[in-house]
C-alpha cells in the first residue's frame, strides 16, 4: 500500500480553476464514498479550502491517474483543463506536503493556524463515513501531532497573520477610522468568526453579521455587539456595509452586480470595500467592473500578506527539519508494515511445527515411553525442523556465491560477527 496526494492550490492554480474542483460540505460524503469505490484506492481523505483542494488516498501500486481522472470526472470537468495545475506527491513526498499543510508551511499565509482545524474536520469527515483505514489513520493522527510540536518549539505562529487578518489590515489601509465604519460579514464559519475579532480589535464601529443559519449568525453577532440577518436580508442591508467580507460554503455566488449596484444608488457611490475570501467565490467576479467598488479575492491579499511573513521565515527554516525528522519517523514506520507480514507468517509456520511435534511427544508419553526420552525427542525434532529450511537455504546460498545472502544470514541470526564471509 502506498500514499498519494493529488491536488492544487493557490500556487499552482487561479481562484477561478479552484473554485471548479472544490467541494462544498453537501457533496463531500458522496465524493468520498465514491473515491474509495475507484480501483486501486483503498482508503481517502478530501480536503477542500478557499485556498486548495486535495485528496489523500492510500493506493494499490501507484494510482495516480485512476485519481487524476476521479477528479475531473466528478466534477465534470475535462481533464485536460485542469491536468496542468494539479500536482502529485507520492510516498515520503506525500507524508512531508501532509505535515507542512498542517504546520501551515504551505498556506498562502505562512504559519497560520486555521489549516490545521480544516485539515482535523476533513480527516474526521472521512473517518465518519469509513473512508479511512490504518495507513491514513496513523498519518493524519502522526501529522496533527507534528503541526503540535511545529507551533511549540517555533515561532511559526507568534504574529498573528491570516487571510483574516490580511483582509482586515487592508480595511485599516483604506479606512483610517474603522470607529466610523460597519462591517458586514457574509458567512459564520472560522474565517469569518476570525475576521470578526481582527475588526472588533480595530474598533470598529458596526458589524452585521449575514449567515444561511440564522441562529449561528446571532450566535456570532453576539459575541461583539452586532447585529444578525439571514443570507435573504442581505440587499436590505447592504447599502449599510462600508466593508464586506464574504467566506460562505455556498457553490454558487451570494452577492451579485445588480444588488451591489442598487446598494452603491442608496449609499450615494460611497466607496465599499469587498474582500471575497470563499471559493467558489461568494461576490460575482463582475462587481469589480463598478466604481466606487474595491473587491479583492484571496489571491489579491498576496502582497498585503507578504508583508507580514518576515518575522516567521527563520521559524519556518527551522519548522521544515522538524518535518523533514518526522517525515523519516513515519516512512520507517510504514516500512516496518512491509515486515509485518513476513514476521507474522514465519511465526505461524514455526507454531506449525511446534504443535506437529508436541502432538507426537504427546503420544509417545500416552504410549508410556519414558518422560526424559520424549523431551529429547521433542528437543532434537523440533530444532531440526525449525533449522531445515533456513539452513538448507544457506549451503545453496554458498554453492552459488550468493554472499550477500551469508552476510544477511549472519546479522539476521547475531552470530560470531567476526566471521568472514567470502565475496569471491
Amino acid at each position: 500500500m502506498k500514499l498519494l496526494v493529488l491536488g492544487l492550490n493557490h500556487k499552482t492554480a487561479p481562484v477561478d480553476v479552484r473554485e471548479r474542483l472544490a467541494f462544498g460540505p453537501d457533496i463531500i460524503v458522496g465524493a468520498l464514498r465514491d473515491l474509495i469505490n475507484c480501483d486501486g484506492i483503498a482508503e481517502g481523505v478530501v480536503l477542500s479550502t478557499c485556498n486548495r483542494t486535495e485528496i489523500y488516498c492510500a493506493v494499490q501500486d501507484c494510482s495516480e491517474e485512476a485519481a487524476r481522472h476521479w477528479l475531473s470526472r466528478f466534477h465534470g470537468v475535462e481533464h485536460e483543463r485542469v491536468g496542468p495545475f494539479l500536482y502529485a506527491h507520492i510516498g515520503r513526498d506525500a507524508v512531508t506536503h501532509l505535515l507542512r499543510v498542517c504546520s501551515g508551511l504551505d498556506s498562502m499565509v505562512l504559519g497560520e493556524p486555521q489549516i490545521l482545524g480544516q485539515v482535523k474536520n476533513a480527516y474526521q469527515t472521512a473517518t465518519d463515513c469509513t473512508a479511512t483505514g490504518k495507513l491514513l489513520g496513523r498519518l493524519f493522527q502522526h501529522a496533527f501531532s507534528v503541526a503540535k510540536t511545529v507551533r511549540t518549539e517555533t515561532a511559526i505562529g507568534s504574529s498573528p497573520v491570516s487571510v483574516a487578518f490580511a483582509a482586515v489590515n487592508l480595511a485599516r489601509q483604506i479606512f483610517s477610522d474603522l470607529s466610523q465604519q460597519t462591517a458586514l460579514l457574509i458567512g459564520a464559519g472560522e474565517t469569518i468568526e476570525l475576521a470578526a475579532r481582527h475588526l472588533h480589535r480595530a474598533g470598529i464601529g458596526r458589524i452585521i453579521v449575514a449567515n444561511r443559519t440564522v441562529e449561528r449568525a446571532h450566535e456570532l453577532a453576539a459575541q461583539f455587539d452586532g447585529f444578525a440577518i439571514a443570507l435573504t436580508e442581505i440587499g436590505n442591508h447592504l447599502a449599510e456595509g462600508d466593508i464586506v467580507i464574504a467566506s460562505t460554503a455556498s457553490p454558487l455566488p451570494v452577492l451579485g452586480k445588480g444588488t451591489v449596484e442598487r446598494a452603491l444608488k442608496k449609499r450615494k457611490h460611497r466607496p465599499m470595500f469587498m474582500v471575497d475570501i470563499a471559493v467558489p467565490r461568494d461576490i460575482e467576479p463582475e462587481v469589480r467592473e463598478l466604481s466606487d467598488v474595491y473587491l479583492y479575492t484571496v489571491d489579491d491579499l498576496q502582497d498585503v500578506i507578504d508583508e507580514s511573513l518576515r518575522s516567521r521565515q527563520a521559524a519556518a527554516s527551522q519548522a521544515e527539519d522538524i518535518i523533514a525528522f518526522h517525515a523519516d519517523e513515519f516512512m520507517a514506520w510504514l516500512r516496518s508494515l512491509d515486515a509485518a507480514g513476513l514476521i507474522q507468517d514465519y511465526r505461524q509456520r514455526a507454531e506449525e511445527l511446534r504443535d506437529d511435534v508436541l502432538a507426537r511427544a504427546q503420544r509417545q508419553l500416552d504410549a508410556g515411553k519414558p518422560p526424559a526420552e520424549v523431551l529429547n525427542y521433542l528437543a532434537h525434532t523440533l530444532t531440526n525442523k525449525l533449522l531445515h529450511a533456513p539452513s538448507s537455504r544457506l549451503r545453496q546460498a554458498a554453492r552459488e556465491g550468493e554472499a550477500e545472502i551469508l552476510v544477511a544470514a549472519n546479522e539476521l541470526f547475531q552470530l560470531d560477527p567476526s566471521r568472514a564471509v567470502s565475496t569471491q
